[in-house]
């Protein structure tokens, strides 16, 4: 095998790499530029270019044919390492409540166990609703990472409002993965 084929048939669980080696970068930009606008907005962006790896790493794969077991594995995890981490060091932040983050994490990290378990019966992909699931995770991380307290009290409730609505639909998602196949 080339290395060109190798390449070729593994870009899509290289761009999913490429996500999880992001996301310590994307945390530790939260953690000590949280009072700096720049890097409140560096972080903003490659946490959204981050996340927008997901759906790009998956139309590889399909366009390819290349959908692996280890690439419905690794997606996942990629998602809820950048997904989770935001939402604990924005909770540390003030800017994300501790319910909401304790909420979406044990929903996350049990279905991911779940998934786990049963992996080798059956790998369960992501569902439409966990796909959505994600991203409105990823619009009110997002907009609770956004330096835009200028914009006034509505935006903080704005932001506050998605939020609940993530965690109100990650745990409707979650439901339905425990719910029997049909």
């Amino acid at each position: 095998m080339t290395s060109k084929s190798f390449l070729y048939r593994q870009t899509p669980n290289l761009i999913t790499t490429l996500r999880i080696l992001m996301v310590p970068l994307v945390l530790w930009l939260i953690m000590v530029g949280w009072d700096s606008f720049t890097d409140r907005m560096i972080a903003l962006v490659l946490l959204v270019l981050a996340a927008s790896t997901d759906g790009i790493d998956g139309a590889i794969a399909r366009k390819r044919n290349l959908v692996t077991n280890l690439g419905k594995i690794l997606d996942p995890i990629a998602d809820k390492a950048l997904l989770s981490g935001a939402l604990i060091v924005l909770s540390i932040q003030g800017a994300v409540p501790w319910w909401a983050t304790v909420l979406i994490l044990i929903r996350e990290f049990g279905i991911t166990v779940y998934r786990l378990v049963i992996a080798k019966r059956r790998v369960i992909s992501a569902s439409g609703g966990g796909k959505f699931k994600t991203v409105i995770q990823i619009i009110g991380v997002s907009m609770a990472l956004a330096p835009f307290d200028f914009l006034g009290a509505w935006w903080g409730w704005l932001t506050q409002a998605v939020i609940t609505f993530a965690v109100v639909i990650t745990w409707y998602t979650g439901i339905q993965y425990l719910r029997p196949a049909k």
